[in-house]
């Protein structure tokens, strides 16, 4: 009974006691004098028993209003792992772990020998992360690092059943001079990709101009008019031209047919040869070459007295 309970019945039962006292002095009930006393004693105690009847029949309390009782903690125990080898998806490339690994234990297995949960709960975490990053490309490690979080991130229960482990605060990471390789491959990759390309473009033109532009004449002026429809009479000067360039691309001679179209080539001189000059150039030289003997043109105003020529004359001169 609370402290308000007992307040309100002590002080019903202090009335009930006087309204019994002045009810019997007023009436004049007749009785020996210790009779009052018993009276006043009997009242308080009825009027207890009374209230504590009618408390007894109220009501039970509610589910709905039962007290919530927490319920007991969940023991957890954690261990750091740092810098634990994981294999990826090429050789000798391998990822470096780091983490926080929690654990509870399951309460099976009481009755086995004392085992380490430390030991159980990094293995089981190890071998989660493992079956992920031997299947990853070691270049993609930031986002095998997000994979990891979100799959370590869950309470599971490991192989022998005694524990429920996670992990949390997942980085992984690539060795330096690992990441410079990578990144040296991949760009080597990369030019060669774009080399490539263009070897192929260049085989894909001269394929075009060879196999299908210069296969004959016909077809090398039909390629250029549709290239410059405007130079018609141009077009037709070059047939020789463009015949020649055509037998040199299919290494052929130019057929008989277009030979009279096709300009001589001036003969290249050969180093052994004289060097051979025009008529107007042997008029403007006082030599002149002729029957392999060279003759000189004398002016008489400027013959040297004392030379030869002076008293004997001119051998050629005199035939």
């Amino acid at each position: 009974m609370s402290t308000g309970a007992r307040t309100l019945t002590v002080f019903l039962a202090v009335l009930t006691a006087l309204f019994v006292a002045i009810a019997g002095v007023c009436a004049g009930w007749p009785g020996p004098v210790w009779v009052w006393p018993v009276l006043l004693l009997a009242a308080p105690a009825l009027v207890v028993e009374a209230v504590r009847l009618v408390a007894g029949r109220r009501a039970p309390i509610p589910p709905e209003v039962t007290p919530y009782l927490p319920a007991a903690p969940v023991e957890r125990r954690e261990a750091r792992v740092s810098g634990v080898a994981l294999p990826s998806a090429l050789a000798d490339y391998d990822f470096f772990l780091s983490g926080t690994v929690r654990w509870s234990p399951t309460g099976a297995g009481g009755t086995e020998p004392l085992i380490n949960p430390a030991g159980l709960a990094v293995e089981a975490v190890l071998a989660r992360a493992r079956a992920i990053t031997e299947r990853r490309e070691p270049g993609r490690a930031s986002l095998v690092q997000h994979e990891l979080n979100g799959d370590l991130s869950v309470m599971r229960t490991e192989p022998s059943g005694r524990l429920r482990v996670m992990a949390e605060g997942i980085t992984l990471a690539l060795a330096d001079h690992d990441r410079e390789r990578l990144e040296q491959l991949a760009e080597v990759r990369k030019e060669k990709a774009v080399w490539e390309h263009r070897r192929k473009h260049e085989q894909s033109r001269r394929e075009y101009l060879g196999e299908d532009v210069f296969r004959n004449t016909g077809t090398a002026l039909t390629w250029w008019l549709a290239r410059n429809d405007e130079q018609v009479e141009k077009t037709v000067e070059d047939i020789g031209l463009i015949a020649r360039l055509t037998s040199a691309v299919n290494d052929t001679d130019v057929p008989e047919r277009l030979r009279h179209l096709v300009p001589d080539p001036d003969p290249e001189p050969s180093p052994f040869d004289p060097p051979t000059t025009s008529e107007e150039e042997r008029s403007r030289q006082p030599t002149q070459v002729r029957s392999g003997q060279a003759r000189t043109r004398v002016r008489p105003d400027i013959v040297d007295s004392t030379s030869p020529r002076t008293h004997f004359g001119d051998p050629g001169a005199r035939r």
